[in-house]
């Protein structure tokens, strides 16, 4: 099952940080094992709900377990640092819903595990 890594990145407090510019120049080379690929990174967003600052990054991941690799690679705690010490975020792992994937169902097995 498709996985996702999700990231809400910033904002910063000026211009992006050189440190900032080299991690977004080498993340790309850290997905090539892992199977990753960028849907959205640093693109507009329309904020229709809440208040979100900053960028949104999503890239996915064949599966889970890779998905977790990655982000434990060498490769990528090696770049980390360069975002993480100019810039705040949030970032999360998530399973994708297959194809035919129906909420009524989800709805109905979370009311039943209520009861």
């Amino acid at each position: 099952m498709t996985a996702y890594a999700i990231a809400h990145i910033g904002p910063a407090d000026g211009p992006l940080h050189e440190d900032v510019l080299r991690y977004m120049e080498r993340i790309q080379g850290t997905f090539g094992a892992y199977g990753g690929r960028f849907l959205v990174h640093f693109k507009q967003h329309e904020v229709l709900e809440g208040d979100w600052h900053g960028a949104p990054v999503l890239v996915a991941f064949p599966d889970m377990n890779r998905a977790r690799a990655w982000y434990k690679s060498p490769e990528y705690r090696e770049i980390l640092p360069l975002r993480t010490r100019h810039l705040p975020g949030d970032v999360i792992l998530v399973e994708g819903v297959p194809e035919n994937y129906d909420a009524t169902a989800t709805a109905t097995q979370v009311r039943d595990a209520q009861v």
